[in-house]
């Protein structure tokens, strides 16, 4: 027997070490975060763009100088090439946190070290409570996950969100993005998410950010694909006074009341400009009138749109040239990587167009602390991945959801008394839906509950889907103890953001 016992623990053992050694990697990776200017080589620490006494500018400027046109043009997209004899490692600008932290992005990812991370409602419910306190309480948790995964290797400090382009026509099937159709309360919901996102507990302003929020798309954008019509070619003609009083104030209010770190252009015109290529939209209005502190980022490959879809340029060059002049800072794909060097060489563009975009974007790198050393010995450096799925975090997804349930009616049939009921019928295909009930631009959540397991939790249940013409719907009947709860395989999606 103790033979027949000491087999079996070597026999666990290998698996342990196997997995470990499956695992290994990754694990490694994930407890390893990215960061510039490594305090144990000293070579690179003693550069001026490392030193923490010095003014963000100051440091972006002296950083600027260390560089050839070809090195500047890297840090003009989402996927920052690495620069080993600057000690600055590759970033991944791209990564999202629509309602808690995404997957969609591949900036951010899961592992087993971080599985998964709070779920809020999407932000249609969410804005429905009409509680400011809440939107940024939210914000605040969802900021608190994303640092804490940061610091274990597995996401970004950079998230494109949220998204508050006014939803006014219901076809539209990113609404429930959107804080809704009214632009005062996407206003105050656009406020409350940023501030709850980028707070580092300095005051806000120009100062230190715990993540870089951005508000998006920018402007007048709401068409998918209807009617022959498509949001890469749309052309939004929308009036000064539409514009004033409807599409523009949520942008407004976010820059100006929010501090926010990023506003992203979208893929339509608006009276004939491509968004991203307006110089009064982007320079004038977002910079200028507004006074954005922070960079201005394209939507994903709308440069290379509005000249291979739009044909607004006649060559790459151009479409570089005048994306850089308007105030495009970063470009969302690779076109301005592929074109910028060339559109400078033709004298469509000049080097000081592309320093001025690239400072921007080191001045919010900056502000994360990313070229502070290692962030574990940083303000947030604690985190990590007991500080997601906490129950607290859960309990505030949940009083999100009950605040933002809205009832046109109630004559006292809600909330339902489970002393009173013996049993319950629950009959539809979404009923038993785990993942479909996530929305879009998701993360793998903490955990899955199905309306039907909620429902059937302390209450005889039975289950019947009524209809299987709903995508990703459980297609078993029985009771509510045998329905599945696995989570279904999540594949990030790299669909335009």
């Amino acid at each position: 027997m103790a033979m027949a016992a000491a087999a079996a623990a070597r026999g666990v053992l290998a698996v342990v070490v196997a997995v470990a050694v499956l695992w290994g990697g990754n694990v490694a990776r994930a407890q390893t975060p990215v960061f510039a200017c490594d305090a144990s080589n000293a070579t690179v620490a003693g550069y001026g763009f490392c030193d923490r006494s010095k003014s963000a500018a100051a440091r972006a400027a002296d950083l600027l100088g260390r560089l050839t046109l070809a090195e500047k043009v890297g840090f003009l997209v989402n996927k920052q090439a690495a620069l080993p004899r600057l000690g600055i490692p590759a970033y991944e600008w791209w990564s999202e946190a629509l309602h808690g932290v995404s997957y969609v992005g591949p900036g951010t990812r899961f592992s087993p070290l971080v599985p998964g991370a709070t779920s809020f409602p999407q932000p249609i419910l969410t804005a429905a409570s009409f509680n400011a306190s809440l939107f940024r309480a939210i914000g605040e948790v969802v900021s608190t996950e994303a640092r804490a995964m940061h610091n274990v290797g597995l996401a970004g400090l950079t998230f494109w969100s949220p998204n508050i382009n006014i939803f006014r026509d219901p076809r539209w099937g990113r609404g429930q993005e959107t804080p809704g159709e009214d632009p005062l309360l996407a206003s105050k919901y656009a406020v409350g998410y940023v501030t709850g996102l980028q707070d580092a507990g300095g005051g806000g302003g120009g100062g230190a950010l715990k993540v870089a929020a951005c508000c998006k798309h920018y402007t007048a954008y709401d068409v998918d694909n209807w009617k022959g019509v498509e949001r890469y070619t749309f052309d939004a003609v929308v009036s000064q006074q539409d514009l004033d009083d409807t599409y523009q104030p949520p942008f407004k209010s976010c820059v100006i009341d929010g501090n926010v770190a990023s506003v992203m252009c979208s893929y339509n015109k608006v009276n004939g400009k491509p968004t991203c290529a307006d110089k009064d939209l982007l320079s004038g209005v977002i910079r200028g009138d507004w006074k954005l502190n922070g960079y201005i980022v394209s939507d994903c490959d709308s440069v290379d749109v509005l000249y291979n879809n739009q044909h607004y340029t006649k060559n790459p060059e151009d479409a570089a040239a005048i994306t850089i002049k308007s105030g495009l800072d970063l470009n969302c794909g690779n076109f301005l990587a592929q074109h910028t060097v060339a559109a400078v060489q033709a004298g469509k563009l000049s080097e000081s167009d592309v320093d001025r975009a690239v400072t921007n974007n080191f001045i919010v790198l900056m502000r994360l602390g990313f070229f502070d050393g290692d962030p574990r010995k940083l303000p947030f450096g604690s985190l990590g991945p007991k500080d997601v799925c906490t129950s607290s975090n859960q309990e505030l997804a949940r009083e999100a959801a009950r605040q933002g349930i809205v009832l046109l009616k109630n004559t006292g049939a809600l909330p339902l008394s489970a002393k009173s009921i013996k049993s319950m019928a629950v009959i539809g295909p979404n009923a038993n839906a785990s993942f479909t009930m996530i929305g879009n631009y998701e993360g793998t959540p903490c955990k899955y509950t199905t309306p039907l397991q909620g429902l059937g939790a302390n209450v005889a249940t039975v289950y019947q889907p009524g209809c299987t013409n709903v995508g990703r719907a459980a297609p078993t009947s029985g009771a509510a103890g045998t329905a599945s709860s696995s989570a279904p395989p999540h594949r990030p999606q790299p669909a335009p953001t």
